[in-house]
């Protein structure tokens, strides 16, 4: 790929250093994601510059129109605060006409709403599991038609936000406490589902039309504590002392049959389809002892640190993390956007 302008647009707090020599882990974790793109992309001939963004897009404009970026490399996760909003910068993108990485307006708008991607993937009968919300500031209904244990979680939030041991709940009591519980702590909607049982199941994917899918991995629980249902918390997701004390590892997907395999990519393709996705992607199943699947979350522009899940399932389908940027950065020039159709 011959040298590119990118200016990689990254939140205000995430600027990486440009190197790790006297950082902590603890502060390293915050913004290795960063810290690999860009220097991924720098030893890859590329001239990059890295633009932090917060609550105004008044700098990113005026970088587009002085630079002339080739590509905006999207590694943003929220605007001003508000996790469904970094949408809406790539809404801004568009209306730039210029290029940029990652999933497009609508398919992010539509995988960051958990209950109107639920709503759908229920329409193309891609099985999910049973759900109900529970809208803030509403008269508390309890559901009489999902079996428990439930599943409670925010309708908006994600990076496993307020989800705990607590959010599985085996009777209508501790329900009513952790909806209560979502509606203070992430001032959103609940969203309940009828707990799956069942393997943790991740599946990769790349492309824009044509699709191509990534090995399945899987999120290995490990020992946990006797009687702790096996979900992905924030301590199972990100704590480092956590995670090593209970062995709890992510790796490929071991002991697959071939038709679990193919279904899996099949129903990774469809959920893309069906949501709109362009770019990479991430699926989350639930693979439950009798073989049947279920997709809990579709995750746009996923997690693109060099070690973690999506990378190293790259790296087990033979492209190295340069090659996976290479792919994503060429997917982003392809994306046949709106404006490229009126482009003279």
């Amino acid at each position: 790929m011959k040298r590119q302008r990118i200016l990689v647009a990254v939140h205000e707090s995430l600027i990486p250093p440009d190197s790790l020599a006297g950082y902590e882990q603890r502060e390293i974790d915050e913004w290795r994601t960063e810290y690999d793109v860009v220097q991924h992309l720098k030893r890859t001939g590329h001239d990059v510059r890295c633009i932090g963004l917060l609550d105004s897009l008044t700098e990113l404009r005026t970088t587009i129109q002085e630079w002339r970026p080739h590509l905006v490399f999207n590694l943003l996760e929220e605007f001003d605060g508000i996790a469904k909003h970094d949408q809406h910068v790539v809404a801004f993108l568009e209306l730039l006409r210029q290029p940029y990485t990652g999933c497009n307006p609508r398919g992010l708008m539509l995988s960051r709403d958990k209950v109107l991607s639920k709503q759908l993937l229920a329409y193309h009968r891609i099985p999910t599991p049973q759900f109900a919300v529970f809208r803030r500031g509403r008269r508390l209904q309890l559901p009489s038609k999902l079996r428990y244990p439930l599943f409670v979680k925010s309708a908006t939030d994600d990076a496993s936000l307020a989800i705990a041991q607590a959010s599985v709940c085996a009777d209508a009591q501790s329900l009513r406490e952790r909806i209560a519980f979502v509606h203070e702590q992430t001032e959103s909607d609940a969203l309940v589902e009828e707990y799956v049982e069942g393997r943790e199941i991740y599946v990769g994917v790349l492309g824009n039309d044509r699709l191509t899918t990534l090995p399945a991995w899987e999120l290995n629980f490990g020992s946990l504590p006797e009687g702790q249902a096996p979900i992905a918390t924030r301590k199972v997701k990100w704590d480092r002392r956590y995670q090593s004390r209970h062995g709890i590892t992510t790796d490929a997907a071991a002991g697959l049959t071939d038709a679990t395999i193919a279904q899996l990519g099949r129903m990774t393709k469809r959920i893309c389809r069906a949501l709109h996705l362009t770019g990479c992607a991430r699926m989350d199943f639930r693979l439950r002892n009798d073989g049947a699947i279920f997709v809990l979350e579709a995750n746009a522009n996923p997690n693109l640190a060099e070690e973690e899940d999506l990378a190293r399932s790259a790296r087990a389908a033979g492209i190295s993390y340069d090659g996976l940027l290479t792919r994503i950065l060429l997917l982003g020039l392809s994306y046949q956007a709106a404006w490229r159709a009126t482009a003279s």
